[in-house]
């Protein structure tokens, strides 16, 4: 009889601190906070209308959704983030179910985490 393991998924969440640094550097630490406040509500909204899109099969919207995920993301350096949300756009131009359940799974952990990631450096500063 074959023995089934439960594996934890998890995986670290890539921040570009110099690019945050920068952010605070050109505008100064109370208006990059505001600013980076703002990205991360654009961020989660994105994040929230990208997972609806994939749910309701609308795979066009997704992947507008996907790329604006992207350039916000990259923009205040959540690597990890920008790359994901660029790879699930990837998989639904093509319409590849399979990837996409995999991608969008992935899209979510790790959306969440560098949300709270950012936020919480955010708010140290």
């Amino acid at each position: 009889m074959a023995q089934i393991m439960a594996l934890a998924v998890s995986e670290p969440v890539r921040v570009d601190s110099r690019r945050l640094g920068d952010i605070v550097t050109e505008l100064g630490e109370t208006a990059a906070q505001n600013v980076i406040g703002l990205a991360l509500e654009q961020l989660a909204t994105a994040l929230t209308l990208a997972d609806n899109a994939i749910r309701a099969n609308n795979l066009p919207e997704a992947v507008r959704q996907c790329d604006l995920l992207a350039r916000l993301a990259w923009q205040i350096g959540l690597l990890s983030l920008a790359g994901v949300a660029m790879d699930l756009g990837f998989c639904a131009e093509r319409g590849q179910a399979v990837p996409i359940g995999a991608v969008h799974a992935r899209l979510m952990r790790v959306g969440n985490r560098s949300l709270t990631a950012i936020w919480d450096r955010s708010q140290l500063a």
